[in-house]
């Protein structure tokens, strides 16, 4: 499948998986002020967003996106926007954050929305593909989309399997805030301040790019 290095790739992707980034924060933002279902539709969702990126990849479409600084530009200051939209809309919200989570069915899809938009709208994860996956790709091959495919297929199953550990993990931590009244009280606005922080730090993260 014109693929070369396999296991280091794997090795490679495991690694990257343990170092905390923007959907690491999100994730435990999720599971811990929500419950252990929001974190599920999170990693859901930002699952979904990084098999976007292995299409557009494959596609050769980031390649667009990581050599015109205008597209960069206008897709980063999107993400960065909706983080902080997020953000502001769970602080300025009355109803309290976790009552919201206790409940089921449409709330379902839209962290997942979130999760999916939130990753796809980070120009850091295109820039990620674009320099790790060619690596591992060998120069003189016909099937150049299907090995960035199968890469990235890779990088979803372990990113993935690592995100579900933290939902797990971190599902302890979410009964603390249940059982605090003042807790509940205050979780909209922590989650908000989470949400305008991982904006912050995309456009902080990005800025070398222009």
């Amino acid at each position: 499948m014109g693929i070369v290095n396999y296991g280091a790739f794997l090795a490679s992707a495991i690694l990257l998986n343990l170092i905390p980034g923007s959907d690491t924060v999100y994730i435990l933002s999720k599971a811990t002020l929500g419950s252990k279902r929001q974190g599920i539709f999170s990693v859901l969702g930002i699952s979904s967003g990084i098999l976007v990126h292995t299409c557009l990849a494959a596609l050769g479409l980031s390649a667009i996106l990581m050599t015109s600084a205008a597209a960069f530009t206008i897709v980063k200051w999107l993400g960065a926007g909706y983080l902080v939209y997020l953000g502001v809309k769970a602080i300025v919200s009355k109803e309290a954050l976790l009552e919201i989570n206790e409940e089921k069915g449409s709330n379902d899809w839209r962290v997942y929305q979130q999760g999916l938009l939130t990753n796809v709208l980070n120009p850091k994860v295109a820039l990620f593909f674009l320099s790790l996956l060619p690596q591992y790709v060998a120069t003189d091959t016909q099937h150049t989309a299907l090995a960035f495919f199968v890469l990235g297929i890779s990088f979803v199953v372990t990113s993935t399997l690592w995100s579900l550990g933290i939902v797990y993990g971190a599902a302890f931590f979410s009964g603390l805030f249940t059982k605090s009244e003042r807790m509940k009280k205050y979780a909209n606005k922590i989650a908000g301040c989470i949400y305008i922080g991982l904006g912050l730090h995309l456009l902080k993260a990005t800025a070398s790019k222009n």
